[in-house]
């Protein structure tokens, strides 16, 4: 686990020292999600947020939702 650890963070960091916004694919869990918030991920997708829809029900959920809640936020 430290080691898939360091690897996430050193991917994070080499993004943003390249200028890039950083996106984590894949989050499934809840605590997932927290960690990548710690360590300054930008952006994440995955099930733990939404499963995959047809457009007429992907605008109906962010409708529904404040995507702001649902993006990880650089920690500082």
């Amino acid at each position: 686990r430290s080691e898939q650890f360091t690897i996430v963070r050193s991917m994070i960091d080499l993004g943003h020292n390249l200028g890039l916004e950083v996106v984590a694919e894949g989050v499934e869990h809840a605590e997932d999600l927290q960690l990548l918030r710690r360590l300054g991920c930008d952006l994440a997708q995955g099930y733990h947020l939404a499963q995959p829809l047809p457009d007429h029900e992907l605008l109906a959920w962010l409708g529904a939702h404040d995507p702001a809640t649902a993006a990880p936020q650089p920690s500082m």
